[in-house]
């Protein structure tokens, strides 16, 4: 329980944290010796535990996070100007050195399921949805087409989707209204009405992907997005796929069908292709694409939930917009979380490999064998060496946002989002658009934008995402429910329509990481049991953005 101003996370730390606002001439006591501060410190930022010289190491969470760019004085601010990135150097051990691992207790879940949909190949799904995807971006407009044409008629247009009535600007300028009577108008309407009937109540959503992929770029640009729609379509939130393709375009209909006989042999879903240059008209293949959807929706239909136990959670893991407190409330909470679902035999994804810098050796000795150890050191050397050479490596992850909350190296980002993924063994090492197969921890290679990682870990099997948020974000995923959860209260007051689970108790000294992800995990159970709704389907946030592996952190 934290209940005091600040906290030193590790014992070799040698920065501290402020929990609130403190101002120059406060008198802060750490292990009973009193200091005073030299500088304002806001909160979510660090200060000094004692006097630095040029290029002396920065300590957090027991790992160095920067080293001092001049001197720093005992009790001054932490800031850009004052410290850079640096981290240690790691290295492969020889043979695998992880130790036997103890799960949190079990107890108060070991006996709970969730109501999935269980498929063919043993998998559940938390959802059973529907996708329309182009191979091609040329095929954006008739997608978002077929959305108009058949969300509001199968009784799947949100009720809850904003809309602002312009025609009050248009009144109010033709009467002669100035431009600040123009700057107060409120053009938010009320747009609840009355939703129909689902024609398929079994079938949860119906979701209508765009992207701007599969031509004019590079072959293996394609062929890595024909790898991704291959793992949407076997995600286990996915009953069926209609999939729109032009025909001249690089990512062609054989290079999909190739990666999903790969990866999803036996494979029952029902998954149409149309291709608009067989087409005799524009009108007659849209036509088409109705029908072939509307049958497989019947299909789909047939299905519905049924008993599962946790071992059949795959929860992706997934930090942005953070902030200072990301890694003391909410990641660690999302690691106790990981760490429950992976004693009761389920399986966590850990993406985001450059807000993986710092903690390599941690995680390199937390694998289960060297072969796992060494492949995540080499994508991460190959993943850094390229961002360099393209002008921003590792080091320049963090957003402005991130630095103006505390985040002002990528270690210190980094060591902090690492908490995600709790503590135990990693059980494998998957490079972009690999397909999990292993229960336990996962380490997925995405970039740290938000979005594609989303991306990339619904494309590798995640059924939930789990996204923390300091400063707030609006992002979903077509395929997967995705439950923001805030680190602080502030911002969960702020933005509860969007966020959706608070850990900002921990900072507030009202909870601890274990309560809060025994209630996390209990909500979880809810939400893959289609009892609550998360914000971001309420919504409509499916943002989809397939990563082209070029310079993306």
């Amino acid at each position: 329980m934290i209940d005091h101003k600040i906290l030193r996370i590790h014992s070799r730390d040698n920065i501290i944290v402020a929990l609130a606002n403190l101002s120059k001439g406060d008198i802060v006591e750490l292990d009973d010796v009193s200091f005073t501060l030299v500088t304002d410190v806001k909160a979510k930022h660090k200060f000094a535990l004692r006097n630095f010289t040029i290029d002396e190491e920065i300590f957090m969470y027991g790992v160095v996070v920067g080293k001092a760019k001049n001197k720093i004085l005992k009790g001054e601010v932490i800031t850009r100007q004052n410290i850079i990135h640096e981290t240690e150097p790691y290295v492969v051990p020889k043979k695998s050195i992880q130790k036997t691992w103890t799960s949190p207790k079990l107890t108060p879940f070991s006996k709970k399921h969730f109501l999935g949909y269980h498929r063919d190949d043993g998998r559940v799904g938390t959802e059973n949805n529907w996708l329309v995807i182009p191979l091609v971006f040329c095929q954006n407009r008739n997608i978002e087409t077929l959305q108009a044409t058949m969300l509001k008629e199968l009784g799947y247009e949100n009720p809850s989707k904003q809309s602002f009535d312009i025609s009050l600007l248009i009144d109010k300028y033709k009467s002669g209204a100035s431009e600040e009577e123009l700057l107060g108008v409120d053009l938010s309407t009320n747009n609840r009405h009355k939703q129909r009937n689902r024609i398929f109540p079994n079938v949860d959503g119906i979701h209508f992907l765009t992207h701007e992929g599969g031509c004019g770029g590079s072959t293996s640009d394609a062929v890595t997005l024909c790898n991704l729609l291959a793992g949407y379509i076997n995600n286990p939130n996915v009953g069926g796929v209609t999939i729109l393709s032009l025909g001249c375009q690089h990512a062609q209909v054989d290079i999909l069908e190739r990666a999903l006989k790969r990866i999803a042999p036996n494979s029952k879903k029902p998954v149409y292709f149309l291709e608009q240059q067989q087409s005799s008209s524009e009108p007659a293949f849209i036509s088409e694409a109705i029908r072939k959807t509307f049958v497989g929706l019947i299909e789909v239909n047939k299905i519905s939930r049924a008993p599962a136990p946790l071992s059949k959670l795959t929860i992706g893991l997934e930090c942005g917009g953070s902030d200072g407190f990301s890694g003391i409330s909410a990641n660690p909470t999302l690691g106790y979380v990981s760490d429950l679902i992976v004693g009761l035999g389920g399986a966590a994804i850990l993406s985001e490999f450059p807000e993986l810098n710092g903690v390599e050796q941690e995680l390199i000795n937390r694998c289960v064998d060297v072969d796992k150890a060494q492949k995540f050191a080499q994508i991460m050397k190959a993943y850094n060496d390229k961002a360099t050479a393209l002008g921003a490596g590792f080091y320049a992850n963090p957003s402005p946002g991130n630095i103006k909350d505390g985040l002002i190296t990528d270690a210190i980002k980094s060591a902090g989002a690492a908490k995600k993924g709790g503590t135990s063994p990693i059980v494998d090492v998957l490079d972009y658009t690999e397909q999990l197969e292993k229960p336990g921890l996962n380490l997925l290679c995405t970039p740290g934008n938000d979005v594609e990682s989303t991306t990339g870990l619904a494309g590798s099997g995640a059924n939930v995402i789990l996204f923390t948020t300091g400063l707030g974000t609006p992002t979903g995923n077509p395929a997967v429910p995705v439950i923001k959860i805030s680190t602080n209260t502030s911002v969960y007051n702020k933005m509860n329509d969007i966020i959706d689970f608070n850990t900002g108790g921990i900072i507030d000294g009202k909870q601890t990481v274990e309560s809060c992800g025994e209630a996390l995990l209990s909500y979880i159970i809810k939400v893959a049991s289609g009892e609550l709704e998360v914000n971001a389907r309420r919504l409509g946030q499916n943002d989809f953005i397939p990563w082209k592996r070029g310079l993306s952190l």
